[in-house]
């Protein structure tokens, strides 16, 4: 068996941390509903700002509210604002990866959530596990407009960071697919 992601929301924000409240993390269950997280389920929390990693609950909170509060000891461990990553998993036979197709979305600065990804993993001619995300695209319906790209430019810089090439493919066609029309 592999621990792999279920579930995951990419940079939701704190909107509060409850010191006194029993342990847990209290998400918005529209929002947990998207992704497939469920209420008691376990998830890992990793922050942003700070590093800080924990593992605690999901309780559900107000519909619609787009709220992420920590609560109890969780609380000491992120600030109002901080961006943080939750993610759910599951344990998989490995052979079961070509059926998983866990749901990302990832939030604007208000928690509203903007684009919705999943991960696939499929056989193909060049690797067993060949890893792709796709996009079902933007929630908010938000055009980003570029002038005069580099794009040889872009992808040093991103070859930089650390990405590599499929990574700098994703992500020019992804940004620059408006302007090929």
């Amino acid at each position: 068996m592999i621990k792999v992601v279920r579930a995951k929301l990419h940079g939701i924000t704190i909107t509060g941390a409850e010191l006194h409240y029993h342990g847990s993390i209290t998400l918005d269950p529209e929002v947990c509903e998207q992704a497939g997280i469920f209420p008691m389920e376990f998830v890992e929390i990793w922050n942003k700002d700070s590093g800080a990693r924990i593992s605690t609950y999901v309780i559900y909170g107000e519909p619609g509210s787009r709220c992420c509060i920590l609560n109890g000891a969780a609380a000491r461990t992120c600030q109002k604002g901080d961006q943080v990553i939750i993610c759910a998993s599951d344990y998989i036979q490995p052979k079961e990866l070509y059926q998983l197709r866990p749901t990302v979305l990832t939030f604007t600065p208000d928690n509203q959530v903007d684009e919705v990804m999943h991960y696939e993993v499929r056989e193909t001619a060049e690797r067993q596990h060949d890893f792709r995300i796709v996009r079902e695209g933007s929630q908010q319906g938000t055009t980003r407009s570029l002038q005069q790209v580099d794009v040889e430019a872009l992808s040093t810089e991103l070859r930089s960071r650390g990405l590599d090439d499929r990574a700098i493919a994703d992500i020019l066609s992804k940004h620059l697919s408006q302007f090929s029309h």
